[in-house]
């Protein structure tokens, strides 16, 4: 086995080696194309063919003085609306330092209510989603460990 690893890179360098001469022989070889025409300038344009797009129809379309509308489009969706039944509350806190903004977005992640933050200059306004009121009351009950003032009003949207 050690005979046969010992011989075969040199082998293997060999036959590449030949490879390459053979390669190179026959891409440059000694043949002379007696019949070879000089190569000439043609200026010439190609006209490719307008490509046939439904808007280009109707925009070349003129019948009795009408046009197609073609910038109007209408499209219509049926759509199922799921209702949530969810409600939207806003749980206000104002004034909050660092810290206490940290605190509140653990306690938030830790009893697992979605919000949205809104910063100010007044101070900051959590948006909570969720269906029970009681469970808002008791994350205002642990926030006050923290000494965070929170209060929490039922959200209307402005029209």
């Amino acid at each position: 086995m050690q005979k046969v690893l010992k011989w075969f890179t040199p082998v293997l360098t060999l036959g590449v080696a030949i490879f390459i001469v053979l390669f190179l022989i026959s891409i440059n070889s000694s043949e002379e194309f007696v019949e070879m025409e000089p190569l000439t300038y043609k200026s010439e344009i190609v006209q490719d063919k307008p490509k046939k797009i439904w808007l280009n129809h109707f925009s070349k379309t003129e019948r009795l003085g009408y046009f197609y509308p073609v910038n109007e489009i209408y499209v219509n969706v049926d759509l199922i609306e799921t209702i949530s039944t969810d409600t939207l509350y806003k749980l206000s806190a104002s004034f909050l330092d660092p810290y206490q903004l940290f605190c509140l977005k653990e306690e938030l992640k830790q009893h697992k209510f979605r919000y949205s933050l809104k910063k100010d200059k007044n101070g900051v306004e959590l948006f909570v989603f969720s269906k029970s009121v009681n469970k808002l009351n008791s994350l205002v009950k642990v926030l006050k460990n923290y000494q965070i003032s929170a209060t929490i009003k039922p959200y209307k949207e402005e029209v």
